[in-house]
C-alpha cells in the first residue's frame, strides 16, 4: 500500500506536520481507537459505527499519532488532496492539514466511488457534520465543503451532474448568511436546515 495516493499523502502530510509539532500516520487496521479511544467521541456525538466503519476501513478516516481524527478530502479521481483534522486534546479544535487544497476536493459519504447516480447531495460544513446528515438522511449523499464556503471550486462541476442538491449548512447567523450566498450564486440549489444548530447537535437531541 506503501505506493497509492493515501500512503503518498499521508507522508508528504507527516514530513509537513512534523515541522509544526504534530505528525499523522495511518490508524490502526481494526478501527479500535476510533470506536473507543480520544480521537473522535463516537458515543458523545452518537455517530453510527456503521457508516464509520467502511470510511476507517477505506483508509478515508484515520488517527495521527497524537488521537487526532483524520478526514480525508478526495478530488475526482479518488486522490487525497487534503484533510479535515479534529483534536483529541482540550480545549477541542479543528483545523486542515498543512497543504489541504480545499478547492480540489471534498469528504464525502457515501465516497464519490460508492455514490449512486442521482443520489440527492447534501452539503455541510465539515465531516463530522456530513457523516451526522447522512446518518438522518441515508438516502442523501452528503459532502463537507471544509466550512461555510459558498462557491468552492469544485461545486459548479458537481452541479453540472444533475443531482438536486442541498444546502445544510448550519443553523446561525454565519451559516445562513453563507448558505444565501451560495443559492444566489447557484439558485438550483435548495436550504435544508438543521432544527439544530448543526446535523450533529440535531444527531444528538434524537438519539436521547
Amino acid at each position: 500500500m506503501a505506493g497509492t495516493p493515501l500512503c503518498r499523502f499521508r507522508s508528504r502530510t507527516i514530513a509537513r506536520v512534523h515541522a509544526q509539532n504534530a505528525s499523522l500516520d495511518a490508524f490502526p487496521a481494526d478501527g479500535a481507537q476510533l470506536a473507543t479511544g480520544p480521537t473522535l467521541p463516537v458515543e458523545e456525538r452518537k455517530l453510527p459505527w456503521a457508516l464509520l466503519a467502511p470510511l476507517v476501513q477505506s483508509g478515508i478516516i484515520y488517527a495521527d499519532l497524537r488521537a487526532n481524527a483524520v478526514f480525508l478530502l478526495l478530488n475526482p479521481n479518488a486522490t487525497p488532496v487534503g484533510a479535515e483534522l479534529r483534536g483529541a486534546t482540550a480545549p477541542a479544535w479543528r483545523g486542515m492539514a498543512p497543504g489541504s487544497r480545499k478547492d480540489h476536493g471534498f469528504f464525502s459519504i457515501p465516497s464519490t466511488e460508492h455514490a449512486t447516480p442521482c443520489q440527492a447531495i447534501v452539503l455541510c460544513e465539515s465531516a463530522i457534520d456530513a457523516i451526522s446528515c447522512h446518518a438522518l438522511y441515508p438516502s442523501y449523499r452528503c459532502l463537507s465543503t471544509s466550512g461555510a464556503r459558498p462557491d468552492p471550486a469544485w461545486l459548479a462541476t458537481l452541479l453540472a451532474q444533475g443531482q438536486p442538491t442541498y444546502c445544510g449548512f448550519d443553523a446561525d447567523p454565519t451559516g445562513d448568511l453563507m448558505a444565501q450566498r451560495m443559492r444566489d450564486l447557484h439558485p438550483s440549489i435548495l436550504r435544508l436546515r438543521p432544527h439544530a444548530k448543526d446535523w450533529n447537535d440535531l444527531l444528538r437531541q434524537l438519539s436521547h
